[in-house]
């Protein structure tokens, strides 16, 4: 988690915020995942999500869906992405998150699943499916390999869920912009409120994600979060270029200029 939080902190004493792409583990080829990551790194990212492919996904729509589907007919397996980050992680200074449901991470075993992660050199986890009152084993393995632990923190829940959830994550809290599934969005998301109302009640940074597709959307919510993730519009771009490394460090490049718009201090 030491560098989730260096990150994080080097940023605010900076004034600045954080660009989260992300990128489904072995899509299109565990290649070219090993290949991207340096090219976000160069492009402006300060971190980014790992997704491990899922045969049942959540929260993802189409487009994640369709490239964890054919991840998994590449054969991506836990084992081969572990080996895989490994492969590049020494070469890297990006903080790295993996984005991964429960059931993988029970089926592998907990403690082993957070000991691999650590190995490979993963700084956190993101487990969206995860329920904050059965986390006590994922919590005690991630706080014995300091990594980060965020769960996602939804704009209907509760403020007693809120409070159960942000007491579980470490590092940082994923807070959704909208319901429903992942995917790209033609409207900048309105967050202010719901980062105020959950400023109230962490000090971790935020960041936010869901429906971000633009350099003007991530310029919307870094005015008021730490961070802004896409997923869904990079993960297209990837599939549809004949490059699909110089398609990400294109795009990511370009989204990383709505970080450079933020003026005023976090609220």
């Amino acid at each position: 988690m030491s560098r989730i939080n260096d990150i994080f902190s080097r940023l605010r004493r900076e004034q600045k915020t954080a660009l989260m792409p992300f990128l489904t583990g072995g899509y299109p080829s565990l290649e070219v995942t090993r290949e991207t990551l340096p090219a976000l790194e160069r492009a402006g990212a300060s971190m980014v999500e790992i997704g491990f492919p899922f045969s049942d996904p959540i929260a993802d729509g189409p487009v994640i869906a369709a490239s964890m589907h054919q991840a998994l007919q590449h054969g991506t397996t836990p084992d081969a992405l572990f080996d895989s980050i490994a492969a590049v992680r020494g070469s890297l200074s990006l903080g790295l998150i993996a984005m991964v449901s429960e059931s993988i991470v029970w089926r592998v075993g907990t403690h082993e699943f957070v000991r691999r992660a650590a190995e490979a050199g993963f700084d956190g986890l993101i487990v969206p499916d995860m329920d904050p009152d059965d986390a006590d084993d994922l919590y005690a393995a991630v706080e014995e390999r300091d990594l980060s632990l965020s769960l996602l923190i939804a704009p209907t829940s509760s403020d007693a869920r809120i409070g159960r959830l942000v007491a579980r994550c470490r590092g940082f809290v994923y807070l959704l912009a909208r319901v429903g599934k992942t995917g790209e969005s033609r409207e900048a998301p309105k967050i202010a409120a719901q980062v105020q109302r959950l400023r109230a009640m962490t000090d971790l940074p935020i960041a936010v994600g869901f429906g971000i597709s633009t350099a003007e959307h991530v310029r919307a919510v870094t005015e008021h979060a730490d961070a802004a993730i896409v997923g869904s519009a990079l993960v297209r771009r990837m599939g549809e270029a004949d490059d699909p490394v110089a398609a990400a460090e294109s795009f990511v490049r370009e989204l990383a200029t709505g970080l450079s718009e933020r003026t005023a201090p976090r609220v």
